[in-house]
């Protein structure tokens, strides 16, 4: 296996260095041909590591380069703050490594609108698209993986946008997924050919007519998971509401069904309900861990970028790191670019 490099921007996130550099660790441990870029306050970072390379064997240090950076990008600064005031910050440090190709890929828990900025400017779209969307794994009911986009990249979308996200997701889960002739889907407020905004019924008519896409139609919101599609497209908007519903939900169902709630009454019975309603899925959905569903991946861009959830914890951030990983070795955004040229 060919080696690898990433440039992670370690101070991102709710926790930072606490969080990331555990992750990068562990990641490092499971896969010997990796290689990380810290970005980040280096006295931070080196106090992490002096804790934690105890419990790690010594050659990981030669697959660790820290890159000291005074500045952060903060989670609360604004869009167009965070990108005026950018310059020697660990996140666009990070970015700007990939662009000069010291690494293959970047892995972030910043603000989100920042690092979707920056990589656009930095990285620039690939030839042909618009606009890059955030696309991420949903888990289905029945077992497998569907995927969704666009995530909060772009809020309001036209057609054209929805017809190009379409076009991507496709390729990324025939790449990702393994699946041939994926089921496309409109994320809309009914099935009918008369719902929804203009630019999603326009939208419809385009990848009606490419024979390429296997188009099944709109789909509605509460169908998400059960595996009716294996691409789910969105603006931006509605994805991003859609995606944080489901993961709300989840996560509250999840701790009901591992014993996590303190309502002694509501436990036992909700157990019995999921048991007797969902008899075939109620083990998979018990021993579902969102922390494998963690991070977002920036495509239509030239490199390989994902987008950590802030509050992620070690495990979630390693998956992100390891997301990062299989993309970069994939070649992904190179695929996408020959891939469209089919469609």
């Amino acid at each position: 296996m060919n080696r690898l490099t990433l440039a992670l921007d370690v101070m991102g996130g709710d926790i930072g260095p606490r969080i990331t550099i555990p992750a990068s660790l562990k990641v490092l441990e499971q896969d010997p041909t990796l290689s990380l870029l810290l970005f980040g306050d280096s006295q931070q970072i080196q106090s992490e590591l002096d804790i934690l390379f105890k419990q790690y064997p010594a050659n990981l240090r030669d697959r660790l380069e820290i890159h000291h950076c005074s500045r952060v990008i903060a989670n609360d600064q604004s869009f167009t703050d965070a990108l005026r005031h950018s310059k020697g910050t660990s996140m666009r440090l990070a970015i700007e490594a990939v662009q000069k190709g010291h690494a293959q890929g970047c892995v972030s828990a910043g603000n989100t609108g920042a690092l979707m900025g920056l990589a656009k400017v930095i990285l620039q779209p690939l030839k042909g698209i618009q606009r890059p969307a955030l696309i991420s794994l949903l888990p289905m009911i029945e077992g497998g993986n569907s995927v969704m986009l666009d995530l909060g990249a772009n809020l309001e979308c036209s057609a054209e946008n929805l017809y190009q996200f379409a076009l991507m997701g496709a390729i990324f889960a025939e790449n990702r997924l393994n699946l041939v002739f994926p089921r496309v889907a409109l994320l809309n407020i009914g099935v009918e050919e008369i719902k929804g905004h203009k630019s999603i019924r326009d939208a419809s008519e385009l990848l009606a007519k490419d024979s390429a896409l296997n188009y099944v139609g709109f789909i509605e919101g509460n169908y998400l998971l059960n595996g009716k599609a294996d691409v789910i497209v969105s603006d931006g908007f509605a994805g991003n509401v859609a995606l944080k519903s489901l993961e709300g939900a989840a996560t509250n169902v999840i701790a009901l069904l591992k014993g996590k709630s303190r309502n002694h009454l509501l436990k036992p019975l909700f157990a019995y309900v999921m048991k007797a309603l969902f008899k075939d899925s109620y083990q998979r959905l018990k021993s579902i861990n969102p922390d494998q569903y963690n991070g977002a991946s920036l495509i239509g861009l030239t490199a390989v970028v994902v987008k950590s959830h802030g509050s992620a914890n070690v495990d979630a951030f390693a998956n992100a790191i390891k997301d990062a990983a299989f993309q970069a070795r994939q070649q992904i955004p190179q695929k996408i670019l020959d891939g469209l040229s089919k469609y």
